[in-house]
């Protein structure tokens, strides 16, 4: 049995960026083995363990083969005549096929190093267009080493609309493509993502956007996700900023909404700050803020209750609306219509509908002074 360090661990290192993971691959190995030594299966669809003390992740070397559609069409062979050479040839890129001995020498087959050096990610051998997943996962490191100059090669390229055009990325889960968008999105570079995936065709498949008979334009850029890149690390924030931006490109807020939340899958929180975000620049394009289109507003958005995600809210306005003043009259009376004690209302003897109207109109003439006092 010999067990090497593989993947982002090894890239990261050579890279001299930070890394948390440790993953390992176990070559000339069974799975009763390994579950003898305290191993714990944790792989679904592959021989993956997790070590009885450290919790990091041990996999069996394995080949796979290609037999059906999508990522997940695959026979998986891992028994001990695998050779750790067989296993790093069926990973995606070859900056992510090199291993380390447990005496430190670099294993690597299949050019990872030269291509560090080259800040170019490279395919390791055609059998990168039978996944769909590693479109993504491509797109994902491009991202992620934007800044550092990484390029995806030409000839990587060319397979990644190969499998766009064979109808591949219809084949992948929501799910799993958020997952790789969410990590995508907390790199330096997100909009270099989408970018990749618009350039290969991915986009307008992941979107499903030919059945809603839209399209993408062919140049294409996200100036709102770079900006709220460059001054927040909030992933919520910088996904309702690509939608913003992508609601441009395709001229209609609610097609930008509704492909999201049907083909991305992300969760509540991001879906519904996108929508909030959408709403909000909907009211401040108004040619005159109104203190009845402000106070439904704020009830819509449940200002009154959900304060974090409404001062989120205000944060991102903040940083993607040019116009600060409109910004500041519509968000910063808030607080002071929060704190309206029901309670008062009850004792005068108001009841039902007759106190939701009294605090209503407590707010309105709240509203009034507060922009009375702060905006003329």
């Amino acid at each position: 049995m010999e067990i090497y360090l593989v993947g982002g661990a090894v890239r990261d290192a050579l890279l001299n960026v930070d890394f948390h993971e440790h993953d390992y691959v176990v070559v000339g190995a069974t799975a009763e083995q390994l579950l003898a030594q305290g191993f714990t299966p944790v792989g679904k669809d592959f021989p993956v363990f997790l070590h009885p003390k450290t919790q990091e992740e041990y996999a069996l070397a394995r080949t796979e083969r290609k037999s059906g559609q999508g990522y997940t069409g695959f026979e998986c062979y891992a028994q001990p005549d695998v050779t750790l050479e067989q296993d790093l040839q069926r990973r995606d890129l070859t900056v992510n096929a090199i291993a380390k001995s447990a005496s430190g020498e670099l294993i690597d087959p299949w050019g990872g190093i030269n291509d560090l050096k080259l800040k170019v990610l490279r395919h390791v051998s055609p059998a990168f267009a039978e996944d769909p997943l590693r479109v993504l996962r491509a797109a994902r490191f491009a991202a992620r080493f934007h800044s550092l100059g990484f390029i995806i090669a030409d000839e990587t390229y060319a397979l990644m609309r190969d499998l766009v055009l064979a109808g591949e990325m219809k084949a992948l889960v929501a799910e799993r493509v958020w997952q790789e968008t969410a990590k995508a999105l907390a790199t330096q570079t997100p909009s270099e993502y989408f970018l990749v995936l618009h350039r290969c065709g991915a986009l307008t498949e992941l979107l499903n956007l030919a059945s809603a008979n839209s399209n993408l334009p062919e140049q294409i850029n996200f100036p709102l996700l770079e900006q709220v890149t460059a001054a927040t690390d909030e992933l919520v924030l910088r996904y309702a900023a690509w939608v913003a931006d992508l609601a441009v490109l395709l001229e209609s807020r609610e097609l930008a909404l509704n492909c999201t939340q049907q083909y991305l899958r992300a969760p509540n929180v991001f879906l519904d700050m996108a929508r909030l975000l959408q709403n909000t620049l909907t009211l401040l394009e108004q040619p005159q803020l109104n203190t009845d289109a402000v106070l439904a507003f704020y009830q819509a958005s449940d200002a009154w209750r959900r304060t974090e995600r409404f001062t989120q809210l205000q944060h991102l306005c903040k940083i993607i609306v040019p116009e600060r003043e409109r910004v500041d009259k519509l968000f910063l009376p808030v607080q002071n219509l929060r704190d309206i004690r029901v309670q008062t209302y009850v004792e005068q003897g108001l009841k039902g509908a007759a106190i939701g109207e009294a605090v209503k109109e407590k707010r309105r003439a709240l509203l009034n002074a507060a922009w009375q006092s702060s905006f003329i």
